[in-house]
């Protein structure tokens, strides 16, 4: 990598870890908005993507992301077993933030007529049912790109606490540019640019994914409590914890 910040294509896993952790040490102290404007147009341009579930808080990065280029391929996961109000949530700010390139990934239908062809593998084994409908149809679709972003926090708890602003993970550069926000500052944005919160949001859900899987969060307990509550699962698969060298 350069001082110019320019990257090269199809970077190996050494690669993607030097990346990482030069962008880090650059542009971690940027503006989010700095930030987002150099990793979409000048770092990665055409090599990036944002990975987003249209969840609780998905629309403050969408939004941030839009005001740069609304058309950053969004990457969405549906498994099939979303609640209806964020297929609707999902269709309402690829309209409002005027999105262009939205990408629904699914679940290849001989892997689920092979592994869940009842459909209920999410009550058995619900690391299997993740990896079919999540982490197989993504890696499927980061194929072609270097970076991807999420909109993870430390503030979530759990793995998240000692998130980086960039990673590597599997030869390719994550970028978390809301690391360190707090949930007031989240609150804030919503306000401050009159964007609609999912509906199930104001029902008490925090963190929403399957709705097989997600329930309102525990009183006194981190936001994503309420996710695969009950069994010791905190991540569906497609985020793995490798960032200790940069904290």
């Amino acid at each position: 990598m350069t001082q110019a910040l320019k990257v090269e294509q199809n970077i190996s896993l050494e690669q993607a870890s030097t990346d990482a952790a030069f962008l880090e040490d650059k542009l971690s102290g940027l503006s989010t908005q700095e930030l987002l404007h150099k990793v979409l147009l000048e770092v990665y341009p055409g090599r990036i993507g944002i990975v987003s579930s249209f969840g609780a808080e998905a629309a403050v990065l969408l939004d941030l992301i839009a005001r740069v280029d609304p058309a950053t391929p969004v990457l969405f996961l549906d498994t099939g077993k979303h609640f209806p109000e964020t297929l609707a949530y999902r269709d309402l700010l690829v309209d409002r933030l005027r999105l262009r390139d939205v990408r629904v990934l699914t679940p290849k239908d001989l892997h689920l007529q092979q592994e869940d062809p009842s459909g209920t593998l999410w009550e058995s084994d619900p690391d299997k049912c993740c990896d079919i409908r999540k982490v197989r149809p993504l890696d499927l679709a980061l194929e072609g790109f270097d970076a991807w972003i999420t909109g993870r926090k430390r503030f979530h708890g759990g793995t998240r606490k000692q998130l980086p602003v960039f990673e590597s993970d599997e030869g390719r550069v994550k970028i978390n540019p809301l690391a360190d926000w707090t949930a007031e500052q989240i609150e804030d944005y919503y306000l401050n640019f009159a964007l609609p919160r999912h509906p199930l949001f104001d029902q008490g859900y925090l963190s929403i994914g399957c709705a097989t899987c997600t329930a309102k969060p525990v009183e006194g307990a981190d936001v994503r409590s309420g996710r695969w509550m009950g069994n010791g699962k905190t991540e569906c698969g497609i985020h793995k914890a490798k960032w200790a060298v940069y904290s």
